[in-house]
């Protein structure tokens, strides 16, 4: 055990976010993101949810600071609507939005991708963090930074 790291944390994702370097990328996916398939380096974290994985991450991971839009989320696709057939805005999202403003308040700018864009984005990124995070369009990709 470590002091001041969050316990969510595992070993094998402390690794993973000590290695990743500036410009580097990690996803945190929800349940149905196909994260085996997708990912180079695959951590499971099933019995959790993505905020409070995205919480302790924001407690180590600096956002890039020189890119414009440093955490990415995937656009809802057209047509997809909530249970009174209005469009769906995911619920889920405001709690990231609040979670990164908690931590980086000048660097919480979020790009929307469309679905296959972010598949392709996904497949790129240093690593994958699968979560049993039930909740649709609940996968965020971030952009790590230089600490300084």
């Amino acid at each position: 055990m470590l002091k001041n790291i969050p316990k969510i944390l595992s070993p094998e994702l402390l690794k993973i976010l000590m290695e990743m370097g500036h410009g580097d990328e990690i996803v945190i996916a929800d349940g149905n993101f196909p994260s085996e398939s997708i990912g180079q380096r695959v951590v499971r974290c099933d019995g959790h949810g993505v905020p409070e994985i995205l919480d302790a991450v924001m407690q180590l991971f600096p956002l890039d600071t020189y890119s414009d839009k440093p955490v990415v989320l995937m656009s809802v696709v057209p047509g997809d609507t909530d249970e009174q057939g209005n469009p769906l805005v995911p619920i889920i999202w405001q709690e990231y939005q609040n979670i990164i403003d908690r931590y980086e308040p000048e660097n919480c700018k979020i790009e929307m991708t469309e679905r296959f864009a972010f598949y392709e984005r996904a497949k790129k990124a240093y690593a994958v963090v699968a979560t049993g995070e039930s909740a649709i369009y609940a996968n965020i990709i971030l952009k790590k930074g230089v600490v300084k």
